[in-house]
């Protein structure tokens, strides 16, 4: 399973525990320690796989649902949205965005998980075994925020050259053609003036995205799996991987959903700022689209667990029990 509770660094595989984590059991044998750069390293390209992978597969869903956001009146849904696309642009008007997506994306998803590792294990030895344990909610909060913040600015580039491309009919139908005319007409600020408004979607998003993962993963082997995690097999954890996954995917899309909205009007439009878009919405405005979005944050996010959790069993990362109190506690 994913490593939901990591808290202190592997200090040896032949110890057999983590060091500073009494509440975990026995560990398989890996091929890398825990919290070393090696590891973290792999964590990041789990991560860059994830979310370059999945996000550029649903790239024709994402197309429609901006411009649902962006023009209401002409895409009114999402079949019908799908049948304007195709009429005005064809079948492969619907790929269109998919390089920066790709791009943008897996530098995302890099900084994403790789980070979300390395705060979570910093933070976790900050607080101490118990405490650690104890607020580990406010663990996966605080470490995937930070994470985020950092992934948010990656991401930010390639975001506005995708939506500009995505939603502006005519601008550009490649990144080559789309990214120097940005900087032509508005300088390197056309490439950052979403990121604000990205911050504002996806630190709550990726708060959401792991929390609630983490604490879903907890109680579907206390609750659900009708036997304990060690005896579940390889297949079985990343069963409840993707399970898990789609469940923080639907909490992710409607916590996230207003300014995702804002951010696709925003990079549409030039010389626009996110106050000025939240006023034109309005209340109702910053809600469309939300089904689309449902359904491709609850597939995309599950995807993305299942694909990171692949990664770490491909290469035998250390991948610890599900928390358990500290013997201190018990």
């Amino acid at each position: 399973m994913c490593d939901a509770s990591g808290y202190g660094a592997l200090r040896g595989r032949s110890a057999g525990q983590l060091k500073g984590r009494p509440w975990a059991a026995a560990l398989e044998e890996s091929s890398y320690e825990y919290g070393s750069t090696k590891y973290l390293l792999l964590c990041g390209l789990g991560g860059m796989l994830s979310c370059g992978l999945t996000h550029t597969a649903i790239v024709p869903l994402d197309l429609v649902k901006c411009r649902m956001q962006v023009d209401p009146s002409k895409y009114k849904g999402i079949l019908s949205g799908f049948g304007v696309t195709l009429r005005d642009d064809g079948l492969r008007g619907l790929a269109r965005g998919w390089a920066p997506t790709f791009l943008g994306y897996s530098m995302q998803g890099l900084f994403k998980f790789g980070l979300y590792e390395v705060f979570k294990i910093r933070y976790a030895e900050l607080l101490g075994q118990e405490k650690a344990y104890e607020w580990r909610t406010g663990l996966y909060l605080a470490a995937s925020a930070s994470a985020e913040f950092f992934a948010d600015v990656a991401l930010a580039p390639m975001e506005a050259v995708k939506v500009r491309m995505q939603t502006q009919q005519g601008y550009a139908r490649t990144l080559r053609t789309a990214a120097p005319k940005m900087y032509g007409e508005e300088g390197l600020w056309a490439f950052y003036k979403g990121v604000a408004p990205l911050w504002m979607r996806q630190i709550p998003y990726t708060m959401m995205k792991f929390a609630c993962f983490e604490r879903t993963v907890e109680a579907l082997y206390k609750y659900v799996v009708p036997k304990p995690q060690s005896h579940c097999t390889k297949s079985e954890q990343l069963a409840v991987t993707f399970v898990a996954g789609y469940i923080a995917g639907v909490f992710c899309a409607v916590v996230s959903h207003p300014a995702d909205s804002v951010v696709s009007v925003l990079n549409k439009e030039k010389g626009s700022t996110a106050f000025d878009v939240l006023r034109s919405l309005g209340f109702k405005g910053v809600w469309k689209g939300l089904f689309a979005r449902i359904i491709m944050i609850g597939t995309l996010t599950a995807l993305q667990w299942f694909i990171y959790d692949s990664v770490k069993v491909y290469f035998k990362l250390p991948r610890p029990p599900v928390p358990q109190a500290p013997k201190s506690r018990k």
